[in-house]
């Protein structure tokens, strides 16, 4: 038991650390268990859990592909402009968009596409892009716990227990729904009234063209047929 809390706390130091790979790191660490006698070689593959890493190896794949095509990019700032270049309205709205966007697709790469088009319009706009990225942050997390594929730990949840994807869409969508419109309760308090603009600013956001973000509209095409399929094989 010893040697594995050592092995366990050396291998959260080198990920907090950042300074190697941290594939790399966990799989040492988890050689390091079998080799040591911790845990044999059986049991090491019994705790494999083959269904969570294909999933996820799968919907990563599909994510990459998305991302070629700029469809993330083209969904933030068409929601800009819906809210008309709004701040706070443009802060919900980029809520919505990762947590639903979460809620199908990896949470962590949503964060990692909306973020940086997150930060250029908070340029243009002239204000500070942490509050929207305070929210994105929260909104992925929150998105992300309501299916089945929305987050790893769920995936993990999901296998072991044998649960379907509409065992998580029934018992958790309603209560993200009502957690994600009670979130904003406190943002707007925090940073509601700091984010205001002139309409000369707004201009500058309405004047994004959200065309010029599709890279690829036929593999656009294909990508959103893929996704569809996947999702109707887990219903």
């Amino acid at each position: 038991m010893l040697i594995a809390l050592i092995v366990f706390a050396a291998v959260y130091i080198l990920l907090i650390w950042d300074k190697f790979n941290r594939a790399v790191v966990s799989l040492l660490g988890a050689s390091l268990i079998v080799l040591l006698g911790v845990l044999d070689q059986e049991k090491a593959v019994e705790g494999i859990d083959f269904n969570a890493i294909g999933l996820l190896i799968g919907m990563m794949i599909i994510v990459a592909v998305c991302q070629k095509t700029g469809m993330f990019q083209y969904v933030a700032i068409r929601s800009a402009k819906i809210v008309n270049g709004e701040p706070w309205r443009i802060m919900i709205m980029l809520g919505w968009v990762t947590a639903i966007t979460s809620a199908f697709l990896d949470n962590v790469t949503t964060v990692l596409l909306v973020a940086p088009l997150t930060i250029l319009m908070a340029e243009e706009m002239q204000i500070d892009p942490y509050p929207f990225l305070f929210v994105e942050i929260f909104t992925s997390n929150i998105g992300g716990t309501a299916t089945l594929i929305g987050d790893p730990p769920n995936i993990l949840i999901g296998s072991a227990a044998n649960l379907h994807f509409m065992d998580f869409i029934v018992n958790l969508a309603p209560i993200v729904l009502v957690i994600m419109i009670a979130i904003f309760v406190p943002i707007y308090f925090l940073y509601g009234k700091k984010l205001t603009v002139d309409s000369n600013v707004k201009e500058k956001i309405l004047q994004f063209n959200e065309r010029d973000a599709l890279q690829d509209i036929p593999l656009l095409k294909k990508c959103l047929l893929v996704l569809a399929i996947v999702i109707a094989g887990f219903l």
